[in-house]
């Protein structure tokens, strides 16, 4: 497949892209940007979570690290499903309750004002560095195979894809990108369905023989028992759980679009909604894996090594575009950009929309007219686009893992303290001298990394995987425990 064509793909796409956010964000205001006006319809939303929450990392990693991990990812989306039920009935109820636009406002009413700009400065860390991660992946298989041979700079592929995210976002914010996810989600999965079936053409088999092929393969293993592995089946299970959590719960881009929604039924079914097709698409993506490694060693496709490994986030790119066939590489693009996008735009809308809340104060400044709001708020979506920007290129010259590896390391480094500020918020009854909240959500990742790095000196070869999301939350928590005070 050549250049030419997937860089028609691209600007096909981002044409249809736009026609879509010139529709949705006529007449827009802050109100409209921020919560889209409490009108979004829920099923748009569940359905347009789903490209968002995958993103690229499920795209990419997912049916990569099934070469090595085999299907024991699963054990991670299984303890998604509880994560998310929680998010329907104990942090739903709490932020439609208080009327919240910023789901950080609660810590300020909670605890105080260090807290809530603890919370609201976390967030912005983690965020910043997951969309990067996110953002990464796609915009690096672009580069590998179209942009490198075009003599475009990795930089300038960055920049030009931030732009257009930047473009289609900073007027209509939640309301444009309900809309655009759910037309983004729909591209992901086509383009997965259609590789699926087009490697069960090439190996000849059909739905029953896909199955037969996978059960008896190498693969299959779905549960892990040994304790000192990372793919420990109660680290990849409670981890997921937590996860879940953290990164959609406590996380303003997530929730953004949920509170968006007219009440907290229909918040509560978006939630359960796409629960239960996360769960299926998962399944997808780990099939989808399998059968790429099958395709590969029947077809003698050479993969890329690199110190004596396959490079996972490579192979779902190299069938699709080099083995398949045209047809398959054009979906597999459209799917690739559809992915990259959820990955920047509602990160872009969610850290202006907490910086601009939270920070600035902007929503509730009634010195400042809504045009000059609107002016600040641009600057703010325009300066976190650079952010990003810078972030992106850096972790290129570090990356050496699998994004969705780093991916979830860093969330449980960054979501942690959330995790134990909104814990002992909505389930004790004490205060705490607030003013000490920002020392103890900064010392305790600082502890979790040390433990990460001596875990097998300290505990007879023990691994930390995704459970390092609850222990940073649980040192969080004790610490809260310690500076709190009798005063309810």
């Amino acid at each position: 497949m050549t250049s030419t064509i997937i860089l028609i793909c691209v600007i096909a796409y981002c044409i249809l892209l736009f026609a879509v956010t010139r529709i949705t964000s006529r007449g827009a205001t802050n109100e409209t940007y921020y919560v889209g006006n409490r009108s979004s319809k829920w099923y748009l939303v569940a359905y347009g979570m789903i490209g968002a929450s995958l993103s690229g990392v499920t795209f990419i990693s997912v049916p990569g690290a099934v070469g090595t991990a085999n299907f024991g990812y699963f054990q991670v989306v299984l303890g998604y499903l509880i994560g998310y039920i929680i998010i329907a009935y104990v942090l739903l109820p709490v932020y439609y309750r208080l009327h919240l636009t910023s789901i950080y406002t609660y810590l300020q009413q909670r605890f105080g004002n260090y807290s809530y700009r603890t919370g609201a400065f976390f967030f912005i860390l983690s965020r910043v560095v997951g969309a990067s991660f996110r953002l990464y992946i796609v915009v690096n298989v672009l580069q590998t195979f179209v942009f490198d041979s075009l003599g475009a700079p990795f930089f300038v592929t960055v920049a030009v894809f931030l732009a257009l995210i930047l473009l289609y976002t900073y007027q209509g914010g939640v309301k444009t990108i309900v809309y655009t996810d759910t037309l983004q989600t729909t591209f992901m999965l086509l383009s997965v369905i259609i590789s699926i079936v087009f490697i069960m053409q090439h190996l000849n088999l059909n739905i029953s023989g896909v199955y037969d092929k996978i059960t008896h393969s190498q693969y299959a293993q779905v549960f892990f028992t040994d304790w000192k592995m990372k793919s420990f089946f109660p680290k990849q299970f409670f981890g997921g759980m937590f996860i879940a959590i953290a990164m959609t719960g406590l996380d303003q881009e997530m929730m953004q679009k949920n509170i968006s929604c007219k009440n907290i039924g229909e918040a509560q079914k978006n939630v359960l909604t796409f629960t239960f097709v996360l769960l299926l698409v998962n399944i997808l993506f780990l099939i989808l894996g399998a059968l790429l490694y099958m395709y590969a060693a029947d077809q003698s496709v050479p993969l890329l090594m690199k110190d004596g490994k396959i490079v996972s986030d490579n192979v779902f790119p190299t069938v699709a575009l080099e083995h398949l066939g045209t047809v398959s590489g054009i979906f597999f693009i459209i799917g690739l950009i559809s992915a990259a996008f959820p990955s920047a735009d509602g990160a872009l809308t969610a850290l202006t929309s907490v910086f601009c809340i939270d920070f600035l104060g902007l929503k509730d400044n009634e010195l400042k007219t809504e045009e000059e709001k609107k002016k600040i708020r641009y600057t703010v979506h325009f300066t976190f686009a650079a952010v990003l920007l810078v972030v992106i290129v850096v972790f290129k010259l570090i990356n050496n893992d699998a994004v969705i590896n780093n991916l979830f390391t860093w969330a449980g480094y960054t979501y942690g303290p959330l995790l134990g500020l909104y814990t002992f918020g909505l389930f004790t009854k004490k205060q705490v001298r607030d003013k000490y909240v920002p020392l103890i959500c900064i010392l305790s990742p600082i502890v979790c990394i040390i433990l990460n790095d001596f875990s097998k000196e300290l505990f007879n070869g023990y691994k930390f995987g995704f459970e390092m999301l609850i222990v940073n939350g649980a040192f969080t928590f004790l610490g809260l425990l310690c500076i709190s005070t009798k005063e309810n």
